[in-house]
């Protein structure tokens, strides 16, 4: 699949949602999880804290610099269809004719963790065929978490007044981010509150960090105010997984987390259990694997 071919990418995405079982959908991802091109940013945050217009002010910065993107905005389901309730596509001001940008709503259904059930899929085709990679998840709050297990860099956003930096502060959200930006900078005071309870609570979880200090950014997308700095940052902690090594193992915990969590999901606890301990190889692609396990666990 060659750059930039949005209907090819569209028909692959069509053809995993068909057969994600399938031997072809196993080669397909196995095939684009060894050649990654792209960094992928997560956007995180609690409803109406303003992500999409962050993601579509994004968008469009790194199409004026001359990188393509692709993005997978998550939203709430329809309880009677299931489908994505809100279709970011049409919230966030993309141009249908660029080549160079693709955006893919997908519905949470019941997932609680802020992502759908085949954003690790499509995220793992667009990383092998754009530069960056956007997602941006339904917003659930407490339950969000979902995101470290898939981007390389996880940006959180908090609104002031609101009463997020609290929520912040629980146990299992302070140690997501990567960045935390503060959206709506041009509310003042109650803006530089938000950055300095952000950053008591981040205070709280240094020590797993491994020498990445999170930045704490007020942003006002309205204003045009702090994307460049946003943008920067990103640059700034993809530049620095790559020089620390750390990417790599990243990525590879990241994939065995996702073939585990994939066998629970299917096949339960028992499951894992029959299926015995589930190694992946520093070399080895997850999608392959899983068919493997799977038909093993099919087998009578």
């Amino acid at each position: 699949m060659a750059r930039g071919e949005k209907a090819a990418l569209a028909a692959a995405l069509a053809g995993i949602e068909r057969d994600p079982d399938g031997a072809a959908t196993a080669d397909l991802l196995d095939s684009a999880y060894r050649d990654p091109i792209a960094q992928v940013i997560g956007l995180t945050g609690p409803p109406g804290v303003g992500k999409s217009t962050l993601t579509g002010a994004l968008i469009g910065e790194y199409r004026r610099s001359g990188k393509t993107v692709g993005c997978i905005a998550v939203d709430p389901s329809s309880r009677r269809s299931g489908g994505a309730l809100l279709g970011d596509r049409t919230r966030l001001g993309t141009d249908p004719e660029d080549a160079g940008c693709f955006v893919r709503s997908m519905a949470a259904r019941d997932r609680l963790g802020g992502l759908a059930g085949l954003t690790v899929a499509a995220m793992v085709l667009m990383r092998a065929v754009y530069d960056i990679v956007l997602i941006e998840t339904v917003g659930v709050g407490q339950s969000e978490t979902d995101i470290a297990g898939t981007a390389d860099t996880v940006v959180f956003c908090v609104q002031p007044g609101s009463g997020d930096s609290l929520q912040f502060m629980k146990a299992g959200i302070v140690e997501i981010p990567d960045i935390v930006v503060v959206t709506k900078a041009d509310m003042g005071a109650a803006a530089e509150r938000a950055r300095a309870d952000v950053r008591g609570a981040l205070s709280l979880a240094e020590e797993a960090r491994g020498g990445w200090e999170v930045p704490v950014l007020a942003l006002s997308v309205q204003q045009r105010q702090g994307l460049g700095e946003l943008i920067a940052t990103l640059d700034r902690h993809a530049a620095w997984l790559a020089g620390t090594g750390r990417l790599k193992g990243l990525r590879h915990a990241q994939a065995r987390m996702w073939l585990a969590e994939a066998v629970r999901e299917r096949f339960g606890r028992e499951g894992i259990r029959r299926a015995g301990p589930l190694e992946l190889g520093p070399e080895a692609a997850p999608f392959g694997e899983l068919r493997a396990v799977a038909q093993k666990l099919l087998l009578p």
